[in-house]
């Protein structure tokens, strides 16, 4: 079931082109995990330096997205306005399985794990099909702009 759509993702996160990593939201579990979706194509800016004649996704761009994910989930759950934006303030035990490549699909699993004193803990796993490419702990917190 899609839950939101890239237009209401963009309502509730300031990222923009080329910096916006999540297409769609499809499945929320309240108070649980969060799925989001990435279609990577040939097309992203990256893919230029990254590598040229073998392109491969930067793993910390694939740490964002999940980020993004979990970003947009918080948004919406705690109705954070536009006066805020979401600052990352710890990434832990982050590995890089496998490559991600053109025409890969990431399905981007997003946990939370806690959240205390206004400091969202995430645990976040990006997969293509149903292989395990990457994950990390994610830390944020929502400031005033």
């Amino acid at each position: 079931m899609l839950v939101m759509n890239i237009q209401k993702i963009m309502e509730v996160l300031p990222h923009r082109y080329p910096f916006l990593l999540v297409d769609r939201i499809e499945e929320v579990e309240e108070g649980a995990k969060v799925v989001g979706y990435k279609n990577v194509t040939i097309n992203e800016p990256f893919f230029q330096g990254h590598f040229p004649g073998h392109p491969i996704m930067p793993g910390v761009l694939i740490i964002e997205a999940m980020a993004q994910v979990g970003g947009a989930y918080a948004a919406v759950k705690d109705n954070v306005g536009e006066d805020r934006v979401t600052y990352f303030v710890g990434i832990d035990n982050a590995r890089f399985r496998k490559p991600v490549t053109p025409g890969d699909a990431l399905r981007l699993e997003v946990d939370l794990l806690s959240k205390r004193r206004g400091i969202y803990q995430f645990l976040g796993k990006a997969y293509v099909g149903e292989t395990l490419v990457a994950e990390a702990e994610l830390k944020a917190v929502f400031a005033e702009k």
